[in-house]
């Protein structure tokens, strides 16, 4: 009988250390299926990331894109602006160098003068410039003044 009983005894060995075994196997399983599940929760993570951050390069890329055509808009206006600035200070040089010449021509009128304080022209017939209908438009008039205030955008 003691060799029944210690192979039921050993057997009983064998039972618990398989039992043991597939308790630790189910366990490992386990394990691996978190861990796997981990990953994937990890992986789908990752994945809505970037599906999020090209979402965003694509917004900015087009809102890169509007501001570009916005801006190209602007400096173009404000070249025509420049252009326009420079076209109307020139304009505004020759209208007071013609009221200059007028002031001075009537001053020389009266005073019978044949050149001008500057010596920078003579007057010998005064009378057909001042009388002349191209030249009347220009007598009485004050000197243009551009301000800032006219030219905002």
């Amino acid at each position: 009988m003691a060799s029944s009983s210690g192979n039921s005894s050993q057997r009983s060995e064998e039972d618990l250390m398989d039992q043991r075994k597939r308790k630790r196997m189910q366990s490992n399983r386990e394990s691996a299926r978190r861990s796997r599940m981990r990953k994937q929760k990890h992986l789908d993570d990752l994945t809505d990331q970037i599906n999020q951050m090209k979402k965003d390069n694509a917004q900015i890329l087009t809102t890169i894109n509007v501001t570009t055509q916005q801006f190209v808009h602007v400096d173009a206006d404000n070249s025509v602006l420049r252009a326009q600035i420079g076209e109307l200070s020139q304009r505004l040089d020759y209208l007071n160098e013609i009221i200059n010449l007028m002031n001075n021509s009537s001053n020389c009128a009266t005073n019978h003068c044949t050149n001008d304080v500057n010596g920078l022209f003579e007057i010998e017939n005064h009378h057909d410039f001042i009388n002349s209908s191209w030249n009347l438009m220009y007598l009485n008039q004050q000197p243009i003044m551009a301000a800032a205030e006219m030219l905002q955008y």
